[in-house]
């Protein structure tokens, strides 16, 4: 073959061109050489002739840049046999794998994210004009950060059937400080003032290690727009940072930041005026519009209106509203009359509400929590409100939501929610043996998110050798339409409490019962609800202590004394809450307050009340709750009313108030409280008897003696407060931030018994069997507080919630039977 004419073309540094006389001639065949992964047919379309044509010297050229434009060669030559024109190509490698070396600031997943937008990633080809612009901009990127000593180098390795493979090197170094921050060209306020509140720091002493000096040009740019605000919000309008330089020192590890700034004079406001379409809201935006006529100019309030006018139209379905302050000043008077521009757009309706994530739960378990609706026009409130509500569903982990334009119709919007569920209940199942506890059995289900209907549903059922129960519960949250819920309850137990774990004082009680419960919405925030038991309880096996002596005297049967106690009760409750929670579990912000009084009827065996008051508070410390504060409160009080047999009805110790465990961490569970008190009366010895001895008979009461149990009886009122700072879990990503949850907390409280009267015990004398016998303490005395400090580890794991804690009781008494230590695992929050 004679080749009558040569273009050579290489693209990068092996680029050549050879100049052509313009020639035209009509191709008869197109021939293509040099191809292994590209199809022939994808190179011929690149072309930008056919057989058939008739091309110059010039259409040749063109199709060589056409060819290397589609990326996948490295080198083309044409050339020209007679009619017949010859490709020589040369495929670029394919990447074969792309590996980090040294990186600690960009997460691989950036790095790779960053590359695939440049086209490396595996499978495609390598274009390697574009590898030194990636070394520069990664590069770039660590100086942003202050770290001016980094060096990237991508290292490219050749292998067999035109494969490479990529090797990103970093180097990163040490970020270098800032050494000093200056401010020129102010009078007003000093460098202290204006550097206060900025997040770059400056030569840090050793003993601010929690604090970083760290050079970032991002931080530094933000900090740039503190302190123009801080200015502006004085009524400095005119002020302007002039210049900023950034100087770098020569072993690049220190950096000086200067700023040059111009702060000029204070201006008033000498008017506001709105044009545009207020939609007929025109007073209530001016009553609630916090700028007026005479008072500083204030560039935060300035930003404050615009937005609220905003959010108040996007309430009315005008999401895409224009709103914007444009400000007429004049130097003479140091005035400036705002002008609030208007321009609310279209009205945009919803079109449709998708809602993916949800595998388990229903769609219309998460519609019927909806505030924004379909067809209605699009309101930021009513979406946020509809997250809100989702979110504070028990097997709801987070939502998030999107709108998205509608095609072609630019009044439309469609909604999507994507939702992450989590463990909607909990599981347990066992069976043991041990000489003490004999054969043992477990089982019990309690789940959230029946069936994925949204409705709680819960079994379990239990035996060992002290104790046997099975209880089923149900609740439908939407029982109607409007939100009525219903829920119903079956229960029997039989339980004996002399187990040490227990750590109360012994007796048997067989228990069993049924009930019923319905709740009512009063608006988004507070709730209603009511509830009606029928309990039997059946007690026996109990150690008489002092404090039984009303229960006694109500209950006791005369003629079988020792028969033991059995009471039937019809009990009532009302109850109020509002949360305004921002989660079901792990909440970060908001209030939930709950209000609860149960009380039995008059016809009851036992005539009693119990009331009790929960309040938590949570403010975020951070803009993404990863801090955030946790104030908490429990009270109860309870005691009887009427009377019968001369002895006036008190609370049954059965539903007597407990603290130690889940409430008051550090402590054993049901520890903290008042204990059973025996007393026992002395008798002298009688006169002497030859036939019977000489016997004895009882001493007066003052004659009496007590000893005080170690377990514990409860008391009728209760007060527990916690402080509870809510941190970032160490070690553990962000992603498992709502099903892992660590926090540093503060428990104070105790149990108090009211109706105890400690003169009855005053010049008594205490009978002693050990050194770890409680002292007789004033239950009724509210300065008798416990208090524990520790850290708490709460993870929602697949079988249910779980909570870890670590703490160190910091005041207790001699009397508590309790180690200063303690690690505590528990399976409610």
């Amino acid at each position: 073959m004679t080749i009558k004419r040569l273009v050579a073309a290489m693209f990068l540094a092996s680029a050549s061109n050879s100049v052509l006389a313009e020639e035209s001639f009509t191709v008869q065949d197109i021939q293509v050489e040099g191809l292994q992964r590209v199809a022939l047919g994808a190179a011929l379309n690149n072309l930008p002739f056919n057989v058939g044509d008739t091309v110059t010297e010039y259409n040749l050229s063109r199709s060589i840049r056409t060819l290397y434009s589609a990326g996948h060669f490295d080198d083309i030559q044409v050339l020209r046999d007679g009619n017949t024109v010859i490709y020589r190509l040369r495929e670029r490698p394919t990447i074969n794998a792309i590996e980090f070396d040294g990186n600690k600031d960009i997460k691989e997943e950036q790095l790779s994210e960053s590359l695939a937008g440049n086209r490396i990633e595996v499978g495609e080809p390598l274009d390697k004009t574009i590898l030194k612009n990636i070394e520069n901009g990664l590069t770039e990127f660590y100086h942003g950060v202050g770290k001016y000593q980094a060096t990237v180098e991508i290292e490219v390795t050749y292998l067999p059937r035109n494969r490479v493979n990529l090797k990103i090197k970093f180097d990163e170094g040490d970020a270098a400080s800032i050494r000093q921050i200056n401010v020129v060209g102010n009078k007003l306020f000093s460098d202290e003032e204006l550097l206060s509140d900025i997040e770059s720091k400056q030569d840090l002493p050793w003993w601010r290690f929690l604090s970083s000096d760290r050079y970032q040009k991002q931080t530094l740019q933000g900090d740039i727009e503190k302190i123009n605000s801080y200015y502006l919000d004085r009524g400095y309008l005119r002020f302007n940072i002039d210049s900023s330089q950034v100087s770098v020192s020569p072993d690049k590890e220190s950096v000086y930041v200067t700023l040059n700034v111009t702060e000029g004079e204070k201006y008033t406001i000498s008017g506001v005026r709105f044009v545009g379409d207020l939609i007929g809201q025109d007073e209530f935006i001016r009553q609630i519009m916090p700028l007026k006529q005479g008072q500083l100019y204030n560039g935060a309030l300035v930003t404050y209106t615009e937005e609220s006018i905003a959010k108040l139209l996007a309430r009315f379905g005008y999401a895409n509203s224009k709103v914007r302050t444009i400000p007429d000043i004049n130097d003479d008077t140091k005035e400036v009359e705002l002008t609030i521009s208007v321009d609310p757009g279209k009205r945009v309706y919803v079109r449709r509400i998708n809602m993916s994530g949800n595998s388990s739960t229903k769609d219309e378990v998460l519609r019927r929590e909806l505030r924004q609706m379909e067809g209605a026009w699009l309101s930021n409130d009513a979406l946020e409100l509809s997250k809100q509500r989702i979110q504070r569903l028990p097997y709801i982990e987070s939502v998030d939501f999107a709108t998205a334009p509608v095609a072609g119709i630019d009044d439309q919007v469609d909604i999507g929610f994507t939702i992450k569920e989590q463990p909607s209940g909990s599981f347990n199942a066992g069976i043991s043996y041990g000489n003490d506890m004999g054969m043992s059995f477990q089982i019990g289900v309690q789940q959230e998110n029946f069936f994925g209907s949204g409705n709680s549903a819960g079994i379990s059922l239990s035996t060992n050798k002290y104790q046997k129960s099975i209880s089923t519960t149900y609740t439908n949250p939407y029982f109607t339409l409007d939100g009525v819920s219903l829920g119903g309850q079956v229960f029997y137990s039989d339980t004996d409490y002399s187990s040490a774990s227990s750590n109360l004082e012994a007796y048997n009680q067989q228990r069993y019962g049924f009930g019923a419960n319905v709740g009512y919405p009063i608006n988004e925030y507070n709730r209603l609800n009511f509830g009606a038991n029928y309990v039997v309880n059946k007690i026996n096996s109990i150690n008489e202590y002092d404090q039984l002596r009303h229960f006694r005297g109500v209950l006791l049967d005369a003629q079988n004394p020792d028969g033991g106690y059995r009471f039937t009760n019809y009990e009532l409750s009302a109850g109020w809450v509002r949360s305004t929670l921002n989660r079901g579990l792990f909440p970060t912000a908001g209030l939930y307050l709950g209000a609860t009084i149960r009380a039995t009827t008059p016809n009851s065996d036992l005539t009693y009340y119990k009331v009790m008051f929960e309040a938590r508070n949570y403010i975020p410390l951070s803009n993404d709750h990863a801090w955030s504060f946790l104030s908490k409160l429990e009270t109860g009080y309870g005691n009887g009313y009427g009377s019968k047999n001369g002895y006036d009805y008190t609370l049954p110790f059965t539903e007597n108030f407990y603290a130690g465990g889940d409430n008051m961490r550090g402590f054993e569970s049901r520890i903290i409280g008042p204990h059973a008190i025996f007393r026992y009366a002395q008798t002298v010895p009688g006169l002497p008897d030859p036939n019977y001895g000489s016997g004895g008979f009882p001493s007066g009461p003052e004659n009496d003696s007590y000893q005080v149990s170690q377990r514990s009886i409860g008391g009728n009122a209760k007060a527990v407060a916690t402080l509870e700072l809510i941190t970032p879990t160490p070690f553990l990503s962000d992603d498992y931030r709502n099903s892992v949850r660590t926090s540093i907390f503060v428990d104070a409280g105790n149990v108090w018994d009211t109706e105890f009267d400690i003169n009855r015990y005053a010049g008594l004398t205490k009978l002693v069997t050990n050194q770890n016998q409680p002292e007789l303490i004033d239950y009724s005395d509210a300065s008798l507080i416990r208090a524990t400090a520790g850290v708490s580890l709460q993870w929602i794991s697949p079988m249910g919630p779980l909570t870890f804690s670590l703490a160190k009781i910091i005041k207790k008494y001699d009397g508590d039977l309790q180690e200063n230590f303690s690690f505590n695992i528990g399976t409610t929050f």
